[in-house]
């Protein structure tokens, strides 16, 4: 027996076994480590878009006292 054919059933075993894995904690809350998608550290802990655009009870006062101006230039 080779060191490569080992490998190659090694390869397809791993595979089969995180792929049964990955089934079973679909949907739950947390996951195992290896599981979970890799990404970097910043895109990781970044703000996802729902808090990104959260406004404080003053930001907001603020906004609606002081909307973006529109001007519209006649020709």
């Amino acid at each position: 027996v080779s060191t490569q054919s080992t490998w190659g059933v090694l390869t397809v075993l791993n595979t089969k076994e995180k792929n049964n894995l990955r089934k079973l904690y679909k949907g739950k809350k947390y996951k195992p480590l290896n599981l979970r998608p890799k990404k970097t550290h910043a895109k990781r802990v970044a703000l996802t878009v729902h808090e990104k655009n959260q406004r404080t009870s003053r930001a907001k006062r603020f906004q609606k006292a002081f909307p973006k101006r529109k001007f519209a230039v006649k020709i």
